[in-house]
């Protein structure tokens, strides 16, 4: 009796880890945005430590499996885990106030990870200047602060000065020390990049 057998080719590890550490981050992020969120009165977007570790994702991950690893986390809250601010979940997340934000986050993560790494091998992000992670972190937050403003006032029809005032202003001083913890992060070691 003949047996036919098929080989079956093995992913590669660099492969296996680098979707593992997509998903440690993604499940980081969903509890960031749980624990982290906090409702503020003069604003329907909370101010979340989410952004916090976008910045993580798109410096560890880099350019590709950065904004995958952001996929991961909006698939998983599109389909009903409770991984989004203050708990809420489903595709009405995706379309509701603050969903320009959720959106500008994969952009982020991409544009954090192709200004550290460029496209090639992932470097240590600690090996980078201190002036060039805050231009990357910078940048994805004004990408950010962009894309979530400009939904929020499409949404609530209203101006973009208003958007502005009920998006952006009170989560400056926020955000910014979200970008300095980030760099401490970074440079202090605190995430093995490997």
């Amino acid at each position: 009796m003949a047996t036919n057998q098929n080989s079956v080719e093995r992913v590669d590890d660099a492969v296996v880890r680098s979707f593992a550490r997509a998903a440690v981050l993604a499940a980081l992020m969903g509890a960031a945005a749980v624990v982290g969120s906090i409702p503020i009165p003069f604003s329907p977007v909370p101010v979340s430590l989410g952004v916090l570790v976008v910045y993580l994702m798109g410096l560890y991950l880099g350019p590709v499996w950065g904004p995958a690893s952001v996929g991961l986390y909006l698939t998983a809250g599109a389909v009903g885990l409770p991984v989004f601010a203050n708990g809420a979940s489903g595709i009405g997340v995706l379309v509701g106030d603050s969903a320009g934000y959720l959106w500008a986050y994969p952009i982020a993560a991409l544009v954090i990870g192709t200004l550290i790494h460029g496209r090639g091998k992932l470097e240590n992000p600690a090996e980078t200047s201190i002036p060039v992670l805050a231009v990357a972190l910078l940048t994805a937050l004004t990408i950010i602060y962009a894309l979530g403003t400009v939904w929020l006032g499409y949404v609530l029809k209203v101006s973009m000065i208003e958007a502005v005032n009920l998006a952006v202003v009170p989560f400056i001083p926020g955000d910014l020390l979200k970008i300095v913890a980030t760099i401490v992060i970074v440079k202090g070691g605190r995430i093995d990049p490997t």
